[in-house]
C-alpha cells in the first residue's frame, strides 16, 4: 500500500503537569486535537498527562499555546514541555489511550460541588438520574477522598467495586460524553445506594431514605449523614432543643456549629453577605464561610454559635445535600427553587465523639455515633481518606490569589475538603521533606520538587484514634504522592505524638529527622505561601509553643532568615498558676495578673465562685506551679478573665473569640493613655512589649465590651509601635505575622493597616492558616533550607 507523506507534518510530545487527571482533561484534548485536524493521542500516566500530536507546525503550536487557558474548570496547567518527535504518518486519528504507570509527578484534584448540568438532570423527572443522590461528572464529584493512587483510574477508587452498566459503560467510553473517562460515574441501576439505619445498624423501616431522613430532622432528631471524606450529624437548626440535644451528646457545650443553607438568597436572610463571599459560597469548592450574623440571628438560632458575632455558613456540596432540600421544598421540578429563598437551615458539624477524629466507615460509625445520632443515612461507597469541611473568611483587606473572588482575599481557619491535595508553588526545587506539624489543629506538608502538600486538618492529637488518623494520613500523603521522603521534620517539643510519629517514620527510611521551633515554623509558614527569600521581620502570636529555653512562648518578635532565626523580643511573662489548666481557665490567669500588679487581695471577692481560688492564690505567693509564658493567648485569657466575660473554656480560643466579638460590638476605640511600655532587658537584651499597665487598667472596667475595645486598640498600638521600633534597628521593611492570634480578625486588620502606613510590607497566613494548622509547611521551608546548606 502506498503511504502518501505530508512533508509539512511535524510531531511533538507534550508533557502536561498539574491537576490534569480526574478533571475532564483528556476528553477536553481528545475534542481540541480532532476540531483542528490534529492526530495522535494522549493518555495519563504518572507524571500527569502525556500527548503526542501531528499536524502543521502553526497549529501545533497554537494548540500548545492554548491549553492552559482553554483547560476545563478543575484542570490547573503547572507546566507544559515539550519534545520534538519524528511524525507518525501512518498514523490518521486522534485517540486515547489507556493508562500506564510511572514514577508520579501528578496530583489528583480535590473533591468539588455538584455542577450545573448534574443539577439539571438531578431534578428533571425525565432523567435516568432523576433523585440519584450519587450524580456526577467529570466536571464534579468526588476525586481525594475516593482516590487510592495514581494513575486517577476508576480501579484504582473506591468506585472498582460498582460494574459501570450498560448505559454509563456507554457515557464513560464516548469522548463527545460530559462522562467521558468520569471515574465516579454511576447511576441507580450500577452505582452505590443510600440505606438508613438505626443507631445500633438495625435498618430502619423506610419506603425513601431521604424522605425519612428529613421526617426524622423536623422531628427534632439528630442525625448521621455520611458524605465524600466523612459523616456530618445534623439536626433542624431552627430546633433550639434539637441543637442542645446535639450539643450534649456531642459535648459541645459552647464551640459554634456550621450551618447549611439551600442557596445564597437563604443565607442573605440571616447574615451579612458581600459578593465576594457569595462567590466564595458558590465555588466548586464549597467552604464554610464565616459570616456576620444579622441583628435578629440569635432570636431563632440561639443555640448555634452563642456569643459570637460570626456564623460558618455553606452551601450543599453534594447531591444527597441537595435532594434534603429538594425534599423540604416538595419536589419542585427543575432548579429555579434553587434560587429561591428556602425555610429549611440545617446544622452540619462533624461527626466525631468529643475530641475524637472524624468519623470515616460504616461500621466505626455505628460503633462512635451510637449514642449520638437517632439515625444514620448512609451508603455503601467507601471513604478512602477522611476529608473535613474547609472553612476561610474572606477579607477585602488581604490581596487575592488564584481562585479567590476578585477583590478580596481569604484566610483559611481550616484547610480541607475542596482545597487538598492542590499543591502551593515554592520558588524553587528540593529534597523531598514530609512534615508532621505540631500537637494541635495537626496537619501534615509533603514537599516535592517546586510543590509543596498540605495534608488535610486532621485535629488535635489528644487520643489514640486520633494518633492513628495522623497515620494513616501520613501514609496515603506518601503513597497518593509515590514520594520517599529524604528528610523528616517536626516541632521541637519532644512529647508531642507528632514528634514521635517523625522519629519513628525517620528510623525506618533511615533518612535526616529536623525539628523545627514552633515559631520559627509560624513564620516560615508565611514565607514558604508568599516565597520570600531572605531575612523578614516576624510576629509570632498564638497560645503556646516550646521555646529554645525550655519555656512556652506564644508573643515573639523574631527575624528569620530561612533555616535561622533570631529571637528580638517577646511580651512579659505571664504567671500560669496550675500550669496548663490556666490555659483552659481565664479566671486563674486574671488572678495570676492581679497578683503581679500587688491586688492578689481582690481575687478572693472576684472570683469567689470558684473554689480553688485560695489554692491558686497560694501557687502564685509561694511561686510553685506557675511556669511563665510569654503568649499572647493567654495575655487575652488574663483580659476575658478580668472583664468577667468567660471564666472557663470549653474550646480551645473560646476566650478570644469572645472579647473580640465585644470589642467589635462596641465599635471604635482609642488606645489606654500608658497602656503599654517597652522594655529592654539585660543581658540577653531582648526588647520586651510589657501590657501590664493595659490590665491594670481593665480591672476596673465595669463595661465588658468597652474593655474589650481598649484591650484591642491599646494592644495593637503596643505591637505596631513594637513591631516599628525593630524595623527601624534591623533595616528590614517586610513584616510577617503568624500564629493563632492572628485568625484575630480586628489584631490583623489592625496591624496590617497601620504597619502599611509605616511603609511596610505585610505578609500573612492566607491559604494555609495562621495557628498550627500551617505548622507543618514552615517545618517544612526550614527543614529544605537546613538540607540545601549541608549542614545534617
Amino acid at each position: 500500500m502506498l503511504m502518501i507523506v505530508d512533508p509539512t507534518r511535524v510531531a511533538r510530545r507534550l508533557r502536561v503537569r498539574g491537576v490534569v487527571q480526574g478533571v475532564g482533561f483528556r476528553p477536553f484534548i481528545y475534542r481540541f486535537a480532532n476540531s483542528l485536524g490534529l492526530v495522535g493521542w494522549v493518555r495519563n500516566d504518572g507524571g500527569g498527562v502525556e500527548i503526542e500530536i501531528q499536524g502543521s507546525e502553526p497549529i501545533l503550536d497554537a494548540f500548545t499555546q492554548c491549553l492552559a487557558s482553554e483547560a476545563p474548570p478543575l484542570a490547573r496547567v503547572d507546566s507544559i514541555e515539550p519534545e520534538v518527535i519524528p511524525p507518525d504518518h501512518s498514523r490518521k486519528d486522534f485517540t486515547i489511550l489507556p493508562s500506564v504507570e510511572g514514577i508520579v509527578a501528578t496530583a489528583i484534584g480535590p473533591d468539588v460541588g455538584v455542577c450545573p448540568s448534574c443539577l439539571s438532570e438531578l431534578f428533571d423527572p425525565q432523567d435516568r438520574r432523576w433523585r440519584y443522590p450519587f450524580i456526577n461528572c467529570t466536571h464534579c464529584g468526588p476525586r481525594y477522598t475516593i482516590t487510592r493512587s495514581l494513575p486517577y483510574d476508576r480501579a484504582r477508587t473506591s468506585m472498582a467495586a460498582f460494574t459501570q452498566c450498560p448505559s454509563c459503560d456507554a457515557e464513560y467510553r464516548h469522548p463527545g460524553d460530559r462522562r467521558f473517562h468520569a471515574e465516579p460515574n454511576a447511576c441507580p441501576e450500577c452505582g452505590p445506594q443510600l440505606s438508613l439505619h438505626e443507631p445500633h445498624g438495625v435498618p430502619a423501616l423506610a419506603r425513601d431514605a431521604v424522605a425519612e431522613t428529613l421526617r426524622r430532622l423536623q422531628l427534632g432528631e439528630v442525625v448521621a449523614i455520611k458524605g465524600l471524606g466523612g459523616f456530618h450529624l445534623a439536626c433542624d437548626a431552627a430546633n433550639g432543643d434539637a441543637v442542645l440535644r446535639l450539643r450534649v451528646r456531642k459535648r459541645r457545650p459552647h464551640k459554634p456549629l456550621a450551618l447549611m443553607f439551600a442557596n445564597v438568597a437563604s443565607v442573605a436572610h440571616w447574615a451579612r453577605v458581600s459578593a465576594a463571599e457569595a462567590a466564595t459560597l458558590e465555588s466548586p469548592e464549597r467552604p464554610i464561610v464565616l459570616l456576620e450574623k444579622l441583628p435578629h440571628f440569635d432570636d431563632t438560632l440561639p443555640g448555634v454559635a452563642p456569643g459570637l458575632d460570626e456564623v460558618g455558613v455553606m452551601l450543599p456540596y453534594t447531591p444527597l445535600h441537595y435532594l434534603l432540600f429538594h425534599e423540604a421544598a416538595g419536589h419542585p421540578t427543575g432548579t429555579a427553587w434553587l434560587d429561591q429563598v428556602q425555610p429549611a437551615i440545617f446544622v452540619m458539624t462533624s461527626a466525631n465523639p468529643h475530641g475524637e477524629p472524624l468519623v470515616q466507615g460504616n461500621d466505626e460509625a455505628f460503633e462512635r455515633l451510637a449514642e449520638i445520632a437517632d439515625v444514620l443515612l448512609m451508603h455503601n461507597r467507601d471513604i478512602v481518606v477522611r476529608c473535613d469541611d474547609s472553612v476561610l473568611r474572606v477579607r477585602a483587606d488581604l490581596p487575592s490569589g488564584p481562585g479567590d473572588a476578585a477583590g478580596a482575599g481569604v484566610q483559611f481557619q481550616r484547610r480541607a475538603r475542596g482545597f487538598t491535595p492542590l499543591s502551593m508553588p515554592l520558588p524553587a526545587d528540593g529534597p523531598a521533606v514530609l512534615a508532621f506539624g505540631a500537637h494541635f489543629k495537626a496537619t501534615l506538608c509533603l514537599t516535592r520538587e517546586k510543590e509543596a502538600f498540605l495534608s488535610q486538618h486532621i485535629g488535635g492529637l489528644d487520643n489514640p484514634a486520633a494518633c492513628t488518623a495522623l497515620d494513616e494520613a501520613a501514609e496515603h500523603l506518601q503513597s497518593i504522592l509515590s514520594m520517599r521522603p529524604a528528610a523528616v521534620a517536626h516541632d521541637a517539643h519532644p512529647d508531642y505524638y507528632s514528634t514521635r510519629a517523625a522519629f519513628a517514620l525517620a528510623e525506618k527510611l533511615d533518612v535526616p529527622l529536623i525539628a523545627v521551633q514552633h515559631h520559627h515554623a509560624h513564620i516560615a509558614a508565611v514565607c514558604a505561601e508568599h516565597c520570600l527569600d531572605g531575612p523578614v521581620l516576624g510576629l509570632a502570636a498564638d497560645g503556646v509553643g516550646l521555646g529554645t529555653d525550655g519555656m512556652p512562648w506564644g508573643g515573639e518578635l523574631m527575624v528569620v532568615d530561612g533555616a535561622e532565626f533570631r529571637r528580638l523580643g517577646h511580651l512579659s511573662p505571664l504567671p500560669l498558676p496550675g500550669g496548663d489548666r490556666a490555659a483552659r481557665e481565664p479566671w486563674r490567669m486574671a488572678c495570676g495578673v492581679l497578683h503581679a500588679l500587688g491586688r492578689g487581695d481582690e481575687a478572693i471577692e472576684r472570683f469567689a465562685a470558684q473554689p480553688n481560688v485560695e489554692q491558686v492564690l497560694g501557687m502564685l505567693v509561694r511561686g510553685t506551679r506557675c511556669p511563665p509564658t510569654t503568649s499572647l493567648g493567654r495575655w487575652f485569657d488574663a483580659a476575658t478573665g478580668l472583664l468577667g466575660v468567660c471564666d472557663t473554656m470549653t474550646f480551645e480560643g473560646q476566650a478570644g473569640m469572645v472579647l473580640e466579638t465585644l470589642a467589635r460590638r462596641f465599635g471604635e476605640s482609642l488606645a489606654l493613655p500608658g497602656g503599654f511600655h517597652i522594655d529592654k532587658r539585660p543581658p540577653d537584651g531582648l526588647s520586651v512589649l510589657n501590657l501590664y499597665p493595659l490590665l491594670n487598667q481593665l480591672i476596673d472596667e465595669n463595661d465588658a465590651a468597652r474593655g474589650a475595645a481598649h484591650f484591642h486598640a491599646t494592644l495593637i498600638d503596643g505591637l505596631v509601635q513594637w513591631i516599628g521600633d525593630a524595623a527601624h534597628a534591623t533595616g528590614l521593611r517586610r513584616v510577617a505575622l503568624s500564629g493563632g492570634c492572628m485568625h484575630n480578625r480586628l489584631l490583623a486588620t489592625g496591624l496590617r493597616k497601620r504597619l502599611a502606613a509605616r511603609g511596610l510590607a505585610v505578609f500573612e497566613a492566607q491559604h494555609v492558616p495562621p495557628g498550627d494548622g500551617g505548622l507543618a509547611l514552615g517545618q517544612a521551608w526550614v527543614a529544605r533550607a537546613l538540607l540545601a546548606r549541608g549542614v545534617l
